[in-house]
């Protein structure tokens, strides 16, 4: 985790190709940590990442496309791979898959499920 840790609330409940999914019984809310030497773009890992979250294959997810552009997204976050040096500290956020997520620049995930539909859960 670049330059932070999980705070004693959270709990370490998978993985994720590599990343740890991290719970936070208070909020409700899952986290993860994206590395700035990860290899894979920011699309890539949240895909991942909700699927762990909702215990489904990637392709069972509603396709990224439909509520955010996937290359804009990499672009923003280009500095996760290395190819760039980060700049600020912003975040966007964004419905997905029945659930609400914020990117962080500096690489968080939160990945809020509170609106995500009964059929997701039954599958």
């Amino acid at each position: 985790m670049p330059g932070s840790s999980p705070s004693d609330r959270l709990r370490e409940v998978g993985k994720a190709t590599g990343q740890v999914v991290y719970y936070d019984e208070t909020e409700g809310t899952y986290h993860t940590w994206c590395d700035n030497d990860e290899s894979e773009p920011v699309s890539t890992a949240l895909l991942v990442t909700v699927s762990s979250v909702f215990g489904v294959e990637p392709e069972d997810l509603d396709a990224l496309g439909e509520c955010i552009d996937p290359d804009a997204l990499n672009a923003i976050f280009v500095h996760w791979r290395g190819d760039e040096p980060r700049i600020g500290d912003g975040s966007v956020s964004f419905s997905f898959s029945r659930c609400d997520v914020t990117v962080h620049a500096d690489g968080e995930i939160i990945i809020d499920p509170h609106h995500r539909a009964r059929d997701v859960l039954e599958q």
